[in-house]
């Protein structure tokens, strides 16, 4: 059985979170929740979905994810369900690695994996990340510096980067 839910870490911003009973296995920035679920269905076929408010991945997710807009958590600590080739895996926890408020370039990745010729294909790994932020593919920039791509789109990119550099304040909570 599979669980999801909606989470809205930090304002103006609503993502979508599925775990299986290994771990989070999708964390998506936006979308309607029909899609979120069509997806989940089409890459976990054996899998039935039900959206649960009280799974405690999926709580975790959203604690850590609060505290990490809060500018409060620099790792993640939940556990993954991540699905790919083993190539993708490799860059996934390649990614894992780079330290919060530092980048690396696609190139930097693709040394560190043993393949220094791979930096296309590790942005093809970054762009199929199933768990943006927690695994954090927004910390690889292309070489020459500028941000490269990226899923969730360049703003929100730039947006965690600014906030893991100290350039923004983080997101602080509403008061009642």
């Amino acid at each position: 059985m599979g669980a999801w839910k909606t989470l809205r870490p930090a304002a103006g911003m609503t993502f979508r979170a599925a775990a299986t009973e290994s771990g989070l296995c999708r964390l998506s920035l936006g979308g309607n929740e029909d899609g979120f679920v069509s997806s989940l269905r089409r890459d976990f076929p054996d899998t039935e979905w039900r959206r649960d408010g009280s799974n405690a991945v999926l709580n975790l997710a959203e604690e850590q994810l609060k505290a990490y807009f809060a500018g409060s958590l620099q790792r993640f600590d939940l556990p993954l369900d991540l699905r790919g080739t083993p190539f993708q895996r490799k860059v996934w926890r390649a990614l894992a690695r780079i330290p919060y408020g530092q980048t690396r370039s696609y190139g930097d990745v693709a040394k560190a994996i043993g393949a220094p010729e791979a930096a296309r294909a590790v942005g093809g790994a970054n762009r199929s990340n199933p768990v943006a932020i927690v695994v954090p593919c927004h910390r690889v920039i292309a070489s020459g510096g500028g941000l490269g791509g990226y899923a969730c789109g360049v703003e929100v990119k730039r947006r965690l980067l600014d906030l893991e550099a100290g350039v923004v304040a983080p997101a602080r909570p509403r008061r009642a």
